[in-house]
């Protein structure tokens, strides 16, 4: 057992160096927009409805089996003393988080049929939904371990470990994989078996990456109960019930939308919601990336020296909203022609996703405090935020929901405890803490963003009113020359100086 070498001082060029590889590792998500229209128009609105339902359901249930331990390994890793340590709380992960998925899979599948009719379909699809069920069930365990075996490489604060897995094999292939499956016949039943290939090949490609990062000989030694194995049993347990409810507001309503409207409606409903959450997860990308790099890079300074902890928190909350607020409002204002994508039925979602881009925003702004209370706060903190956040959605629901239609009340009762969510922990390092990221050189940042933000939000609404085919392509050049005018102008110079060789070949840094 060896021990690590002292830690270089984490700085905000450690954060500007892990972001430029965890955005390539999350473009991910980008492809999967990309995929959504297709597969709309492969399987119809209310098929890929019924894929959105049960996708949801199993990540959310996910998210409670693992028992946390995806986020737990971002706590103890980092602050492991050796590599047998490290080993230590990849075993506890995934005993612990891979574990009981396998066993609530088999107990779904055995109940499939007693589950089915519980989900709002079209009629054609009824006959579908026992065996999807019983088919489907089995990306529990598979994502669990794809989820562990990602946030171990994270951990290890090897950032761009992810861009092959995430981007070629995860999306790509799912996509080639249902293309395939649906002009070979198998018509819905062929988007569930092109997710599951998709995983399948993604869980046997993240055992040879772990292999590069941990010791498999002390993987399998140990399992007595050490301190770093308790530590990371107890720290996802505690962090627990924070992840079941972001959780929550991401998939949650597509499943209360399906569960309030009958039929296809239901059906078409959560497939909606899915579209807004997809176009508005671009924006999400941005806190997402964020708090990959943050939460292990925090940890690994709280050992060091709080200061430390602080100078990152501070520059990543420039950053976001320098890049966040100006592409959240040049999307919104061009929602309806990235909804044209998904065909005219498509259109009744806009409130949706407009709602949703700037919810993604604040969020952003405001949620790079979660991976930092994780690190350096008390366990007891992390519930504050998640509890009342989900309160005030409840609540706000119970006001809006049938004040307007389904789809655009259950949204923004969602954001409206997202941001509320997001709020609490700055407020809680501020005030138990003494940890902030509003420093003297935030309100000229603030400034000049939200002025660059107005003029390309202004200018993309405009350019909405041209044919989709000329609009589309216009707006995403303005979104990235918001991004670009925002980073350029608004960001003090060492926050531009701080990105390197991307800074100097984007022309940010005079």
């Amino acid at each position: 057992m060896t021990a690590d070498p002292a830690q270089p001082a984490v700085t905000s060029r450690h954060v500007a160096k892990g972001l430029g590889t965890t955005v390539l590792a999350r473009l991910g998500a980008v492809v999967e927009i990309v995929a959504q229209p297709l597969y709309v128009l492969m399987f119809g609105l209310a098929g890929y409805g019924l894929y959105a339902v049960l996708w949801a359901t199993i990540n959310l249930i996910e998210n409670i089996f693992d028992l946390g331990m995806t986020s737990a390994m971002q706590r103890t890793v980092p602050q492991s003393a050796s590599d047998a340590e490290a080993a230590g709380a990849l075993r506890t992960a995934m005993l612990f988080g891979v574990g009981p998925c396998l066993v609530v899979a088999a107990l779904i599948a055995w109940f499939a049929s007693d589950l089915a009719p519980l989900l709002n379909v079209a009629e054609r699809d009824r006959p579908l939904v026992v065996p999807a069920i019983q088919l489907f069930v089995w990306a529990l365990p598979l994502w669990a371990f794809v989820e562990i075996a990602t946030s171990a490489m994270r951990a290890r604060m090897v950032f761009g470990a992810e861009i092959r897995l995430r981007i070629v094999w995860e999306q790509i292939m799912r996509l080639v994989f249902a293309g395939a499956f649906f002009a070979g016949g198998l018509g819905l039943k062929g988007l569930f078996v092109a997710h599951l290939c998709s995983l399948a090949i993604t869980a046997l490609l993240c055992v040879r990456l772990l292999r590069r990062h941990y010791d498999f000989a002390l993987l399998w030694r140990g399992g007595r109960g050490s301190d770093v194995e308790r530590n990371t049993f107890w720290a996802g347990l505690s962090i627990l019930p924070s992840n079941v409810i972001a959780r929550l507001f991401g998939d949650a309503p597509a499943l209360i939308l399906n569960l309030l409207l009958p039929g296809a409606a239901g059906a078409a409903a959560a497939g909606l919601f899915t579209i807004a959450r997809k176009l508005s997860s671009v924006v999400q990308l941005v806190r997402v990336a964020f708090v990959y790099v943050i939460a292990p890079l925090a940890a690994s300074a709280e050992r060091a020296d709080r200061a430390q902890v602080a100078e990152i928190y501070a520059y990543a909350t420039r950053l976001i909203a320098a890049i966040a607020l100006p592409l959240a409002a040049v999307l919104a204002a061009g929602s309806a022609s990235l909804l044209s994508l998904f065909g005219d039925q498509a259109q009744v979602a806009r409130a949706a996703v407009v709602i949703l881009f700037f919810a993604r925003a604040a969020e952003a702004v405001l949620g790079i405090s979660l991976p930092v209370l994780q690190v350096v706060a008390a366990f007891r903190h992390q519930l504050t935020a998640s509890l009342f956040g989900v309160a005030v959605a409840v609540g706000a629901g119970w006001l809006i929901v049938g004040q307007m239609d389904a789809l655009t009340g259950v949204t923004l009762a969602m954001s409206i405890g997202l941001v509320v969510m997001a709020g609490i922990p700055m407020a809680q390092l501020a005030i138990s803490e003494r940890l902030h990221p509003f420093d003297r050189q935030f309100p000229l940042v603030a400034l000049r963003g939200m002025l660059i933000t107005l003029a390309a939000g202004l200018l993309a609404l405009f350019i909405s009113r041209l044919p989709d085919p000329v609009a589309l392509p216009l707006i995403v050049l303005v979104a990235v020359a918001a991004i670009w005018s925002s980073l350029r102008f608004a960001l003090p110079e060492a926050d531009r100086a701080s990105l390197g060789k991307t800074g100097r070949k984007l022309r940010l840094i005079s």
